[in-house]
């Protein structure tokens, strides 16, 4: 072993002897576990806390919704009791996240895939309905577009104006911020998506990747696109009073508004359990909590936790989450997490 390794070895040993002393030091300061991330994870999360507090002889876990990024951020400020102990993520970790997470002491992280969701879009029941393609979205809501060859900034104000089958009304969409897990997967699999529906874009990625990136991605700041916060409860409710607007968000709230909000078709898909479940439905994610194994046996109950989580009774097809619109992994997937929790496999991206 060289000398440069040697050091790397004893610098990583000391962290984690100190990530352990500053968390057993101050375990007496908190004995319930503390959860934050993602918003759309969150209703399933504080629906296990609950069924956990009812039944697993621990505090109910204090469950925030704080967003996908501001969870991961708060979680990798490193270990104590003053730090989460687990984070919800609509999104997969970022590589660059994990980098942060081990600068602070945080060198261990188990993840748990908890099933799908998909990314709907929906409008109130009272509002005229229309279908919706991939392409109709990346050209009602990018920041630029492409015009006889030409980048211009997107100039479409109603519907129309994209596609004559359209309604002749305003283009405004309610959506989350960039620091929600759900703005990352509707960024990538639906504005990236019907971005590369076109011909001449799609072959820009092959000659530059990054300006690819940038234009398919980018959303356009004039206020056709509304970032309606971190909460989707918020954007749920503006649209429920704005028949013309459009919201998007993850497929469980539309599944608790159905007297209310309807989901809009999608490339001929409708937003159902069972199309997103085959993969069918063109915009769906997986979905995700991460555990500080630092905390794990220090903080009482985690381990418990994970139990209730993985059980068929909670994330199964006939789960108890399955009602309040999670959508199962598959028999093998499920299992291979249960497998994986056992053991609190360490994180590989």
């Amino acid at each position: 072993m060289t000398m440069k390794k040697m050091l790397a070895l004893v610098g990583t040993v000391a962290l984690v002897a100190l990530a352990t002393a500053a968390i057993s030091n101050s375990a007496a300061a908190r004995d319930e576990i503390r959860i934050v991330g993602s918003s759309t994870v969150f209703p399933f999360s504080t629906a296990v806390a609950e069924e956990f507090g009812k039944v697993g002889g621990f505090k109910t876990p204090v469950v925030e919704s704080t967003g996908t990024g501001g969870g991961i951020k708060l979680f990798c400020e490193g270990v104590g009791t003053g730090t989460p102990d687990i984070t919800n993520a609509s999104r997969r970790i970022k590589k660059a996240e994990v980098e942060t997470c081990g600068k602070n002491g945080v060198l261990e992280i188990h993840e748990v895939k908890i099933g799908f969701d998909g990314i709907v879009f929906a409008h109130a029941k009272n509002a005229k309905p229309f279908e919706l393609k991939l392409e109709y979205v990346w050209k009602a809501l990018a920041k630029e577009v492409l015009i006889d060859g030409k980048w211009v900034p997107n100039p479409h104000k109603n519907w129309s104006d994209i596609d004559g089958s359209l309604p002749n009304q305003k283009i405004e969409v309610l959506g989350p911020p960039p620091t929600s897990g759900t703005r990352d997967s509707f960024n990538e699999l639906a504005m990236e998506g019907g971005c590369n529906k076109i011909d001449d874009i799609a072959a820009l990625k092959k000659e530059d990747e990054k300006r690819h990136k940038a234009v398919c991605q980018t959303v356009r700041e004039d206020g056709a696109y509304v970032e309606a916060g971190e909460n989707d409860n918020l954007i749920v409710q503006k649209i429920k009073e704005n028949p013309n607007a459009v919201g998007v968000f993850g497929y469980s709230f539309l599944d608790q508004n159905r007297d209310s909000l309807v989901g809009m078709v999608l490339d001929g898909t409708q937003p159902t359990y069972e199309d997103i479940s085959s993969g069918k439905y063109p915009v769906s994610r997986t979905m995700f909590f991460y555990v500080k194994k630092a905390h794990v046996g220090v903080i009482p109950g985690i381990k418990e936790y994970l139990d209730t989580w993985l059980k068929d009774e909670t994330f199964g097809p006939d789960g108890f989450l399955a009602d309040k619109g999670l959508i199962a992994a598959p028999d093998a997937d499920r299992d291979a997490q249960r497998k994986s929790s056992e053991n609190l496999d360490d994180l590989k991206l």
